[in-house]
């Protein structure tokens, strides 16, 4: 019984990956059930064991991506509470994902308009709980006085993120004009995030910023 478990277990993870690639290659509209089945070495009707329509791959293949943030934030731990502490992880491992599946990205960007409404949902549903999770940990720091309480999480998440997305797009496409990291990106984003939201004066070393004007 558990090998038949782990079977199935392998038979999915094939399957969702296949669809990935599918996906990323034929777009959701050109992608066929037929085609991820092919790819993942198996026939239609092991595909449909699993996954009952090809939005149920989309939803899981999407779901898949962001597992690696979702799990690192789902226990409170991982948090120290300091905001550039905090948001530089978050931002890693968003990048992680970010640039894991830059060709399925590219793909969900250039067909947004041509999507059936109910993939365009399930896009979003499968989405939502990364974004949840950061949107909850502002939250928890207006609480905490960190941040500053007139703060919209929900725009701010979607700026933050929206930054980091822009980034990955600009380098693997080879647009980037200056020469800097990807490191280098992923600080000046925070550091411009946690400026524009934090309770605290803008400082240097821990040391107010003061200016005298002439």
């Amino acid at each position: 019984m558990t090998k038949i478990i782990r079977s199935s277990a392998l038979t999915r993870v094939r399957l969702i990956e296949a669809a990935s690639q599918v996906f990323a290659s034929l777009g959701v509209q050109g992608a066929t059930t037929r085609e991820i089945a092919r790819v993942a070495g198996v026939n239609e009707v092991t595909l449909f064991r699993h996954f009952s329509s090809k939005e149920q791959l989309l939803k899981a293949t999407i779901e898949n991506a962001s597992a690696l943030q979702t799990e690192a934030l789902e226990h409170p731990k991982v948090w120290t509470q300091d905001l550039k502490i905090d948001l530089k992880q978050y931002a890693r491992l968003y990048n992680t994902m970010l640039e894991a599946h830059e060709d399925l990205i590219r793909t969900f960007i250039g067909e947004a308009k041509r999507h059936p409404e109910a993939a365009k949902q399930i896009i979003q549903e499968a989405a939502k709980p990364l974004g949840e999770k950061l949107v909850s940990y502002l939250q928890s720091s207006q609480k905490r006085g960190q941040v500053r309480p007139d703060l919209d999480p929900f725009p701010a998440v979607d700026m933050f993120t929206g930054m980091l997305l822009a980034g990955m797009l600009r380098r693997s496409a080879k647009c980037t004009q200056h020469n800097y990291s990807c490191e280098d990106y992923i600080e000046t984003c925070v550091d411009v995030f946690v400026r524009g939201i934090s309770t605290t004066p803008l400082s240097v070393d821990n040391a107010p910023i003061t200016q005298e004007l002439d």
